[in-house]
């Protein structure tokens, strides 16, 4: 009944692994492992194995790591979906109503949307072997990294399936699932690279400990999830769940957010109780006041708390303990933001689309200049005042007695490259909320060109720098990611400070603030272009009204 009399999973295989967005990401995800190799394999006619074993097993790591964060990043784009997406189209009362267990339910949801990630992974095998010619790499190390990365892949759908099940919007499940999984991922990556000369310690772990740890946990959520559709809260017109905001508050465990005090009004003010002001915009001051608690405080609350629980070992290591890796903690803040940004603004035009309200909207006395600066200021005020929560610590490391003092001038640089790409981030997912016709498409494009602008330079000078047998100009080849702030936040100087618990001073980091320069400006024209695309959209008409 589990999977060959699932109707579930038949029906959800049929439509996902028969679509062209399937065959089209299969193709482009075999290009990129092929190119991958390509690019680093020796191309010597003849090859040194004890020479090149340190090259193949750096390849090896690097390719590893990089599926490990494809998988975090793609597998909750599968699965995060999978019961909200029932709410969204107004058939979860009726697949309630089924004849058909919850277990059942619940398993052919999770085995459909992970069976084309699933497929992607092991499709890429036949590239990796490749390398087991260069030596260094046992194919012991390939098959024993490939069930451990399968068993991560089994619990991010766990726990994305499971953030569905508590929630009724596909966003507010996709932001917690990534970050839930964010700890898991950096985590995964640093244990890997740490271990990296100690393969047989690494073996034993990937092949026992850390599947066990993921079937148990992965199992015991999947089991939760089937008991909430078993006994589900309180569902009302449409199949949408009751939220009572005054008993979700009372009940809330750890962090209580309270609209009318600070710091908490910033990005959740209170319900108006008086008139709104004649000159006030009346969409700002509904996305503000009305829509952000329309589904309740549960994601907000989840998403403040792990983060800032993640947050403070981060901050330690590597501002205060280790404070020449502090570009590493602005990367942290960054990630953050690149993960909330779309969740509060690629919606803001497809969910009227959605709503059935954009006529209406566009057929009321607000300009469309108001509307669309309403709506991204709602959302990057929200999303910036969560990412700043992250960036305080920063703010203490400029006090006089840490070392980071000394370098104010790299710290406001940090600041300034937060500030441009949290601002960027959202005025592309407005963009794409303006030219696509669904939320959730909508998100996926954002996070797809988020990824490419920023992680592909990344990988490419790094796949350069690794593998390459001539001397480099390291800060000429920094420029390859002049669209990434991860490579602009590494490339701010730093002065002699400490490089670790156990070291002294005299380390001292190069950078280039040509870069950083040349990253704000080019982030900030393009944010200028997209938005005057979108004012030109908006008041075309273009694809906002009937079928266009």
């Amino acid at each position: 009944m589990f999977l060959f009399q699932n109707p579930v999973l038949q029906r959800e295989l049929i439509v996902n692994l028969r679509t062209p967005r399937a065959f089209l990401l299969m193709l482009l995800y075999q290009v990129a492992l092929a190119v991958v190799i390509l690019i680093a394999y020796p191309q010597d006619a003849k090859i040194d194995l004890s020479r090149e074993s340190a090259s193949a097993q750096r390849l090896v790591d690097f390719f590893f790591v990089g599926q490990f964060a494809i998988a975090s990043l793609m597998a909750p784009s599968f699965t995060s979906g999978a019961i909200t997406g029932e709410k969204e189209r107004k058939t979860y009362e009726m697949l309630l109503a089924s004849p058909l267990r919850p277990a059942v339910i619940v398993a052919g949801k999770l085995i459909a949307a992970l069976a084309h990630l699933v497929v992607l992974v092991s499709g890429s095998l036949p590239i990796i072997m490749l390398c087991l010619p260069l030596g260094g790499v046992s194919i012991y190390e390939l098959l024993g990294a490939y069930i451990g990365l399968l068993s991560a892949i089994f619990l991010f759908g766990s726990i994305s399936m499971y953030c569905s099940s508590h929630f009724k919007r596909t966003s507010s499940s996709l932001v917690v699932s990534y970050v839930f999984i964010l700890p898991i991922l950096i985590t995964g990556v640093v244990a890997w690279l740490w271990l990296a000369k100690q393969s047989d310690l690494r073996l034993f772990l990937a092949t026992t400990i850390v599947p066990a740890f993921c079937i148990t946990i992965g199992s015991l959520l999947l089991w939760v999830t089937a008991h909430r559709l078993l006994y589900p809260p309180d569902i009302g017109s449409q199949g949408n769940e009751v939220v009572d905001l005054e008993k979700e508050q009372r009940e809330a465990v750890g962090l209580v957010i309270q609209r009318d005090q600070f710091p908490d009004n910033l990005f959740a003010p209170p319900r108006r109780k008086t008139l709104m002001q004649d000159n006030a915009n009346p969409v700002y001051d509904k996305e503000m006041h009305a829509e952000l608690f329309s589904q309740g405080s549960l994601m907000l609350r989840l998403v403040i708390q792990i983060s800032m629980l993640l947050a403070i070992p981060l901050m330690a290591a590597f501002l205060f303990l280790m404070p020449i890796y502090a570009a590493y903690y602005a990367g942290f803040v960054l990630v953050f933001n690149i993960l909330v940004a779309p969740v509060f603004m690629a919606g803001s035009i497809t969910s009227e689309r959605e709503r059935q309200t954009i006529d209406l909207l566009l057929t009321t006395t607000v300009s469309s200049w108001s509307i669309l600066w309403g709506k991204l200021l709602a959302g990057y005020r929200v999303s910036f005042v969560l990412t700043s929560f992250l960036m305080f610590p920063m703010v203490l490391a400029l006090l006089p007695l840490t070392e980071l003092s000394d370098n104010w001038p790299s710290m406001l640089a940090y600041f300034g490259i937060i500030v441009v790409a949290s601002m960027f981030n959202a005025i592309l997912a407005l963009f794409l909320s303006t030219v696509v016709r669904k939320t959730s498409t909508a998100m996926m494009l954002t996070y797809s060109t988020l990824l490419g602008l920023y992680c592909l330079p990344v990988a490419i000078y790094f796949l350069v720098w690794s593998f390459s047998t001539q001397e480099l100009d390291l800060t000429a080849l920094k420029f390859i990611g002049i669209s990434s702030p991860f490579m602009a936040v590494d490339s701010a100087p730093l002065a002699a400070m400490q490089a670790g618990p156990m070291a002294g001073r005299g380390v001292a980091k190069a950078g280039s603030w040509g870069l950083i320069a040349a990253y704000i400006a080019l982030t900030l024209g393009a944010s200028a272009i997209l938005l005057a695309i979108n004012v030109l959209l908006f008041r075309a008409r273009w694809r906002l009204t009937g079928r266009g």
